[in-house]
């Protein structure tokens, strides 16, 4: 296998609403930023790959007309996902392992404010039995927390705990949308949203991208000072039919909790893409983390959460603790579909 580092990364302010800001018009201070990091320029790129989703601006190949942010020229090989970002950074690592390329930009993107977030996600469903019935996202979300409440998995009280680390966490991080100290009975005395959520147990509506960039053994060490190793991915799904799971935990995390062995050696921190509050909790259950393992040292999404990019910002982040010198091993997450359906992981270490 060949050795894959993360040398680069940015993002651009996570906010409400971009208004009448173009996609290109958001990548290009930011692909400018991450290429800079990497003293880089456009012609020294071997292979792009973007994630975005065409259903949020309400038009079919969209993500084309981001490719200008790329520049003309010169060529370069250039790819889609029409998932978050993190699965075309997996799709650049197997681009690295067939020895095709050795470096390599990755960016996702997002505009949620001009339509309905969760509606539009419906449309992820089972078209057959599910989507039919226009469930949205935070809906089912709310299902899955009250199944995990009543079962005795957590309590409203610990689901309120991690918005109040997120907000603060994400004091810290200068892109961060929703940040401060907030008191835990304070958040538990707002009303319930969609019981048992409320407001600040969903992830905020957030516009923004993100740029990371790859580099292969031989030019990463040239590339950045300290580069964060990708030392394993995992990716896995469950069913479809959110009635054939057990929406209490996630057994595909589980799975790759073994499959990378994390119980290996110790976790510094862990950048998890919980959209709600109690899907954190899950996932620390599914996986096992003990307490000496930060989660979210960024905020999460719970602090911003640009729909294609936030998986990425979860790499990104993790990156960034391992850049600074504040982590020697990470944890990145990133997730797709209804209740933690799909799930890809990545150990992230500091030494080659």
């Amino acid at each position: 296998m060949r050795d894959v580092a993360i040398v680069s990364y940015a993002q651009a302010p996570m906010q409400r609403d971009a208004g009448g800001r173009t996609d290109v018009e958001l990548l290009v201070p930011v692909m400018d930023q991450a290429l800079a990091g990497a003293q880089l320029g456009r012609k020294d790129i071997d292979f792009v790959c973007s994630g975005s989703c065409d259903y949020l601006a309400g038009a079919a190949f969209s993500f084309v007309m981001a490719v200008d942010a790329l520049g003309a020229t010169p060529c370069a090989q250039e790819s889609h996902v029409e998932m978050d970002a993190a699965w075309a950074l997996y799709e650049a690592w197997l681009k690295f392992q067939c020895g095709e390329i050795d470096t390599a930009l990755i960016y996702g993107f997002g505009k949620s404010a001009p339509g309905d977030l969760p509606d539009v996600l419906s449309l992820q469903l089972d078209p057959y039995y599910t989507q039919p019935l226009w469930p949205d996202s935070i809906s089912l979300a709310a299902i899955q927390a009250q199944m995990s409440i009543a079962k005795g998995c957590f309590s409203e009280r610990e689901m309120a705990q991690v918005v109040a680390e997120s907000r603060r966490n994400a004091q810290r991080n200068p892109h961060a949308q929703l940040k401060g100290e907030y008191a835990v009975d304070g958040l538990l005395s707002e009303p319930t949203f969609v019981s048992p959520l409320r407001r600040h147990d969903c992830s905020p509506i957030s516009d923004g991208c993100s740029v990371l960039i790859l580099a292969s053994k031989e030019k990463a060490a040239a590339l950045c000072e300290r580069p964060a190793w990708i030392k394993g991915l995992d990716h896995r799904m469950e069913s479809h039919f959110l009635g054939t799971r057990d929406l209490t935990t996630s057994a595909s995390s589980k799975q790759s909790a073994e499959a990378l062995q994390l119980d290996r050696d110790k976790l510094d921190c862990a950048e998890l893409y919980a959209p709600f509050s109690h899907q954190q909790l899950i996932l620390q259950q599914a996986l096992g983390l003990k307490e000496n393992t930060d989660i979210n040292r960024s905020g999460g999404a719970l602090a911003g959460h640009v729909l294609m990019a936030a998986g990425l910002d979860r790499f990104g982040a993790a990156a960034q603790e391992i850049f600074a010198g504040r982590a020697d091993r990470a944890l990145a997450h990133a997730t797709s579909g209804p209740c933690l359906q799909q799930n890809l992981f990545g150990v992230l270490e500091g030494a080659a």
